[in-house]
């Protein structure tokens, strides 16, 4: 039985391409989430002040990456202190944030990020909370890198390799 929860971590097309590569997400789509616009393209998210993020919604298998791995995963991609803005993206749609699909999924999510503050003095800029909307983005967004391997990405190349070699404990 598979799960999803929604990942906003900055520009989504690297964040993408990393989720594709981490062994037990079974599959991925980037869009907007959790904004007031409904139906935004790219342009509006940008210029608008929609309120959206960009996101991927992660679909994966939990029996094999448990959501506890996957998030520890996603932190590894973000800066989780910096507020509206990853790599050389900045802006509200580039924030951070965890939007899940149910209790037992939020309840997590606020477990990992307590857990993550441990780690950090300054306080995290992670949003967590339940997923109010989602809206997929243009064709030319979705697998971004991989139609443009040469494109620009906050998530260095060496976290992608990483992710394909990750053994998650579920396994």
């Amino acid at each position: 039985m598979s799960e999803t929860v929604y990942l906003a971590g900055g520009c989504f097309w690297g964040a993408q391409r990393f989720f594709d590569c981490l062994p037990g997400v079974l599959a991925t789509e980037v869009g907007y989430a959790n904004g007031r616009t409904a139906n935004p393209r790219y342009e509006q998210v940008c210029r608008e002040n929609t309120d959206h993020a960009e996101t991927v919604k992660v679909t994966f298998d939990p029996a094999v990456l448990p959501l506890e791995e996957l998030l520890e995963q996603y932190y590894s991609i973000i800066d989780p202190t910096s507020l509206n803005r990853q790599g050389g993206d900045v802006g509200t749609q580039y924030r951070t944030g965890i939007y899940t699909t149910g209790e037992r999924q939020l309840a997590a999510a606020k477990a990992s990020l307590a857990a993550l503050q441990t780690r950090y003095q300054k306080p995290l800029a992670v949003e967590a909370g339940p997923l109010e909307n989602f809206y997929t983005a243009e064709e030319y967004h979705q697998k971004y890198l991989e139609k443009n391997p040469g494109g620009y990405c906050h998530v260095p190349a060496a976290l992608f390799d990483a992710a394909r070699r990750y053994k998650p404990k579920g396994r």
